[in-house]
């Protein structure tokens, strides 16, 4: 299937197919994601590797095919579609069906596209594609490969958040490159391992209301994303090593996530009225991470503040950041389990989110010896209270970040101007 062009002939000659396992699955093999995953089924991860020209110098595109089929047998879960059972309770029927396969031209060099540090304009190297409303035909995996002018590739993950947090797709976009390199695990990966669904041996807290981190939607049916009530944009911005060290200086001793988030929590209070969000959500890498299984197991957590944030001081906030998160995953998982798992929550945007990407090897994908000249993540299916994103601006945690945000069209130039003023940064 071959498309239009999109944004005036940026990206062009859009071509659709798709990949699968290269063996059968088995028959009547399904997969049920925990409550955890069903709480994140309305967001969506999308990366973009980028590449330089010899990375893929004379490479077909069945050349690149050719382990996907070999990859795809050790994560056959994520070739499956999304069935119903009887209670209504979401699961994956692992049929083989496959990701979709995308190819794709950009009219713009590989520097000329770095150059334009557009976060709008690079949601065009990766699908934007969501789960329904036909869910027996949506594929929670997509991949594009696009190839720019005068040389140079950029490869993009579509990856549906209720297969597993960004440590999770991380991981299983990296097994490709091992698989490239000849390496063969001697069975597929044991994904069951992962589930952890709430029962009656768990000891979980009973609740009533809802948990902090999590805003009940209207039903979405089966076309699984969430409308906003305002229209949000994308934006980011590089924060170098010597400047993410200047803010560390005025902050005090705190890392590089605390610091930023501080700041931006802190300007964001300044530019919205009232004396809040005193409520923040805050998501990262659960210590309990284990290599191999894939799966939503990230800590989500909430920091809350009595007094006014416009007014508090960074330092203070980047302390509750790092020592302070109320961990929500038992209150999330009960709530998910008390309603069966149909109904319908956002995390991400449900109150102003910081997500950190710490921990997470965006690096670690090898195609023979080469590694992604650049790597960014994004999330969709956002909430209106914003999701700010921060990770490395390269392979060694030395270098700056980048943090991308997603917040509602209106606060964008004046978080910018707030953020320049106050810190030189934006």
């Amino acid at each position: 299937m071959v498309s239009s062009k999109l944004e005036d002939g940026l990206i062009y000659n859009i071509k659709l197919s798709s990949v699968g396992p290269a063996r059968v699955t088995g028959q009547d093999v399904v997969y049920e994601p925990s409550n955890m995953d069903l709480a994140m089924k309305l967001h969506y991860l999308r990366g973009i590797y980028y590449f330089d020209s010899q990375t893929f110098q004379d490479v077909t595109i069945y050349k690149i095919k050719e382990p996907i089929f070999i990859w795809f047998n050790y994560f056959y879960m994520t070739n499956g579609r999304f069935r119903r059972a009887e209670s209504g309770r979401p699961y994956i029927k692992c049929n083989d069906c496959g990701a979709r396969f995308i190819e794709a031209q950009c009219d713009k060099t590989l520097e000329e596209w770095l150059e334009m540090k557009d976060a709008s304009l690079e949601k065009l190297l990766v699908s934007n594609q969501v789960l329904g409303p036909e869910l027996a035909f949506s594929p929670p995996v997509l991949i594009q490969h696009t190839k720019f002018k005068c040389g140079g590739i950029s490869l993009g993950l579509s990856w549906a958040h209720v297969l597993g947090d960004v440590f999770s797709a991380t991981e299983f976009w990296n097994f490709l490159g091992k698989v490239v390199g000849g390496y063969q695990p001697p069975r597929p990966l044991n994904l069951a391992h992962s589930l952890t669904k709430a029962n009656s041996t768990q000891t979980l807290q009973k609740i009533v209301e809802d948990p902090l981190s999590i805003k009940r939607v209207d039903p979405v049916e089966d076309h699984w994303i969430a409308n906003a009530s305002c229209k949000l944009e994308s934006f980011s911005i590089h924060v170098s090593a010597s400047k993410l060290g200047h803010i560390q200086s005025r902050i005090g001793i705190q890392g590089p996530f605390e610091s930023l988030c501080a700041i931006i929590w802190q300007s964001i209070s300044r530019i919205r009225d009232g004396p809040g969000p005193k409520v923040v959500t805050i998501c990262k890498k659960s210590e309990e991470k284990k290599e191999g299984l894939i799966g939503n197991t990230q800590v989500i957590g909430v920091v809350k503040v009595d007094d006014s944030i416009r007014e508090a001081n960074p330092s203070e906030l980047a302390r509750l950041i790092k020592n302070e998160i109320i961990d929500e995953r038992l209150k999330i998982d009960e709530a998910i389990e008390k309603e069966h798992g149909v109904s319908d929550f956002i995390v991400y945007g449900a109150n102003l989110t910081f997500v950190s990407l710490e921990g997470a090897d965006l690096y670690g994908f090898d195609w023979k010896g080469h590694k992604p000249k650049n790597v960014n993540y994004f999330i969709d299916g956002v909430g209106d209270a914003g999701t700010v994103l921060v990770l490395s601006d390269g392979p060694n945690d030395s270098e700056g970040r980048i943090v991308t945000m997603t917040l509602p069209e209106d606060e964008i130039m004046k978080l910018k101007n707030e953020l320049n003023n106050e810190w030189s940064i934006a």
